[in-house]
């Protein structure tokens, strides 16, 4: 038996192939299925099985894309609800992969239907534990991202108290050798303190991991539930598409039109743009209400969190081979679907001003100070003490709370979130007040 890991760096996300005697199953697998098929090839084998351990909140899965292609039956929980045809996998259930086996565990917590897959090796052995966002390197997965959606909800203290007996009764119980292998790395939004590496052990775990600690269930629930991190707008959202299935990869960017664009280009009114340039080239010249939402790798989260579900927008970059990097990014959160056009090119005559940091840091009084940052940083770190905590996520249905009387200053923790925040909210003031980007400079205070 053979075990690939597959990594999207954006979204902190693992899928995985299991390969034995010519056929593979995949769990987890990401929007672009095209790495899966190029694997299968290489290794002359055929995908047999696609497993979900659940419907995730933070990607779309490619399940349907493959079972379509390849004819591979598709496996999740009954408690899911699928709204494609599956093969139900619940506990004790076992999928035969060449002369390995797959065998199922239901581990609620995460959410109410999320199972856990046993690798059982050509002996017998158990060899390794698909955790899913049951169990992570380092932590366990957060709660409260079901209350409102999926086939089944329940509440974030009752999905805590799940996952309390889920990670005691179900996976403390494989051998410690049992490798551990998570949809979720560090930087995920689906836990709060998930560790750097890839993959683990249940003993290893079982030492390390706070949530696999002696404690009591309410010790547990308590600490579980404590300081969570925000939850992107698009999270119920993809909940949904996958509980659905989604279109082919391929097929949703074919979709999408892309275009030139010059300073003479006049964006459809009422269509957002997302203008992924630096900020620095974002500030000397970009279309009017642009928001600059900068391409680098927490593109997806920040698309998904300033742009809500259901908003048409430009996607713009520089060039036509950026773009269409990041409609392929757009498209692992299920966003092509609202992207009007694709836009190519240095656009807009609109300037955004510099910030004179020496001026701020003798006058910090002359400015309304905006800190973008999350309650838990502000909580570990306040930097300034007549700050506005207003975080980005946040920012688009609370602009009304900054007052207009002085000049705006925005900051966040380095630099990406300021440079969104401060053209969101030149787009909404419209010269009323002067909007300034603390930047970079932000760690020099």
């Amino acid at each position: 038996m053979e075990i690939f890991q597959f990594e999207d760096k954006g979204l902190a996300h693992y899928a995985y192939a299991i390969i034995s005697e010519g056929q593979m199953a995949l769990i987890d697998p990401a929007r672009n299925p095209a790495p899966y098929y190029e694997l299968a090839e290489n290794r002359g084998a055929v995908i047999v099985a696609v497993i979900e351990t659940h419907p995730h909140a933070d990607f779309v899965s490619s399940h349907l894309e493959i079972h379509r292609r390849t004819g591979a039956r598709i496996y999740v929980s009954r408690l899911l609800g699928a709204l494609y045809p599956h093969q139900p996998f619940d506990e004790g259930a076992e999928i035969q992969v060449g002369a390995a086996r797959l065998r199922a565990l239901n581990t609620p917590g995460h959410s109410p239907d999320s199972i856990s897959i046993v690798a059982l090796d050509e002996e017998g052995r158990e060899k390794a534990v698909f955790t899913g966002d049951t169990l992570f390197i380092g932590d366990c997965g957060r709660p409260d991202l079901r209350e409102s959606a999926g086939n089944l909800t329940a509440a974030r203290e009752e999905l805590a108290r799940q996952m309390y007996h889920s990670l005691r009764t179900k996976l403390m119980t494989l051998p410690d050798e049992v490798l551990v292998y998570p949809a979720h790395g560090a930087g995920s939004l689906c836990g709060k303190a998930l560790g750097s590496a890839h993959s683990s052990t249940i003993g290893a775990e079982k030492m390390t991991n706070w949530s696999m600690q002696p404690q009591s269930e309410d010790e547990f629930v308590r600490e579980l539930l404590a300081d969570q991190p925000f939850v992107p707008a698009y999270f119920p959202y993809a909940v949904e598409v996958n509980r659905r299935g989604a279109v082919p990869f391929r097929e949703a960017l074919a979709a999408a039109e892309i275009r030139n664009v010059d300073a003479a280009f006049l964006p459809e009114p009422g269509v957002l743009i997302a203008d992924t340039r630096p900020a620095a080239q974002f500030r000397q010249g970009h279309l009017p209400g642009a928001f600059n939402l900068m391409d680098d790798t927490r593109f997806e989260t920040w698309l998904g969190s300033v742009i809500q579900p259901g908003e048409a927008f430009y996607l713009l970059a520089a060039d036509r081979e950026t773009l269409q990097v990041l409609l392929q990014r757009a498209a692992s959160i299920g966003y092509e679907t609202y992207v009007k056009a694709g836009l190519a090119g240095n656009a807009g005559t609109q300037t955004s001003p510099g910030t004179d940091v020496e001026l701020f840091r003798q006058h910090p009084e002359q400015y309304t100070i905006v800190d973008l940052r999350n309650p838990s940083e502000v909580k570990a770190l306040r930097i300034f003490d007549q700050a506005l905590e207003i975080p980005l996520y946040q920012l688009r249905s609370r602009v009304n709370e900054i007052p207009l009387s002085k000049p705006v200053l925005v900051h966040c923790a380095g630099g990406y979130r300021s440079a969104a925040g401060a053209s969101i909210l030149e787009s909404v003031f419209q010269g009323e007040t002067p909007v300034f980007d603390l930047g970079e400079a932000v760690k020099t205070f």
